[in-house]
């Protein structure tokens, strides 16, 4: 089966679960599970901050990051179509009693700042307080430029609001852009980023930002429910990404420009060229119907994709280039029979 549905379907390799296996463990509730501590300081300095929390996942540091920026009545300016406005379930609203206030993205993912400058409530009892700016990099698999990511925090600074980068695939962007991790994220408070995705990592996101922000997000955490014990176990797998799964990022970006090229050869199916590992594409005259058709015929030819925000593909370290070409394949010929 190739399985491209997501770059969260990978499976630890056999080097990781050894290194799983090998980890030194304490009770990380009394901050003493020393391979979690290792993972902590490691992230914080790789992103120039001063302190970072291990989590159990991207929506669980979101919403910690959110729970701690805020207080009940303040307001979160996100992105529309931004993972922890649409995909997290309304944690921030439902358990943190912050009102998000989605904002139009445009085609590159970004927030046009006079969008953001006009959502800034004033100080009056009316409304909301605007507390806090949420970004997304990278968002749709598309990389935000540096430029527009300091302008952005840049501007939220001024008028005395925080920020945070939802960086699920942070690391994307980095191998992608060739920015140092510390400069890419320097204008935002926290940061948040996924190690269950295409680090490859089972489980686990850690959350970095100031030290006295760490500690409310500690205390979120354990709220949450987030409060592990061995969890050196964790922490032991995505120290072994770091150190082994970062550069390789690459080799999954030249595999989605593989298969970008490869679907676009195909009459009747139009693509949107991936900035990493992420390819959209559309069936011409696509009712849902026949993208459903399609991904049903992807699905016994042993290729699964999905179709809830346009056709998407995600390479990863499980996928290789026999894989992807197994896709193109196998969408061409779908695409060539008689409808």
């Amino acid at each position: 089966m190739v399985d491209l549905r997501s770059d969260t379907v990978t499976r630890p390799t056999a080097a990781m679960r050894e290194a799983i296996a090998r980890a030194e463990v304490g009770d990380d509730v009394f901050g003493d599970d020393p391979t979690v501590n290792a993972l902590q300081e490691r992230v914080a300095a790789l992103f120039g901050k001063e302190a970072a929390l291990f989590v159990t996942s991207g929506t669980q540091g979101n919403l910690c990051a959110l729970m701690s920026h805020c207080q009940r009545g303040d307001e979160v300016l996100v992105g529309q179509l931004a993972h922890g406005y649409r995909y997290e379930a309304g944690g921030a609203a439902v358990l943190g009693s912050v009102q998000p206030q989605p904002l139009p993205q445009q085609a590159d993912g970004t927030l046009l700042l006079s969008d953001i400058a006009a959502a800034i409530k004033p100080d009056d009892e009316h409304f909301a307080r605007t507390r806090l700016l949420a970004l997304e990099n990278t968002w749709n698999g598309k990389v935000l430029p540096q430029r527009y990511l300091d302008d952005a925090t840049g501007l939220a600074h001024e008028r005395g609001l925080a920020t945070h980068l939802d960086g699920a695939r942070l690391f994307n962007a980095i191998v992608a852009s060739g920015t140092e991790p510390a400069r890419l994220v320097r204008g935002f408070d926290s940061v948040s980023v996924c190690f269950s995705k295409g680090l490859g990592a089972p489980v686990g996101s850690v959350l970095a930002g100031p030290r006295d922000f760490i500690a409310r997000a500690r205390r979120v955490r354990k709220a949450l429910g987030g409060g592990l014990r061995q969890a050196g176990l964790l922490a032991a797998a995505a120290l072994y990404a770091l150190d082994h799964h970062v550069e390789r990022l690459a080799d999954d970006h030249a595999l989605a420009r593989r298969l970008a090229d490869g679907l676009a050869k195909i009459d009747g199916i139009s693509v949107t060229a991936p900035d990493t590992n992420i390819v959209f594409a559309e069936v011409a005259n696509g009712a849902a119907g026949r993208t459903e058709a399609l991904l049903a015929h992807l699905q016994q030819r042993g290729v699964l994709a999905t179709g809830l925000i346009g056709l998407r593909f995600v390479t990863h370290l499980d996928v290789d280039a026999a894989g992807v070409d197994r896709a193109v394949a196998a969408v061409g010929e779908f695409m060539n029979k008689p409808h």
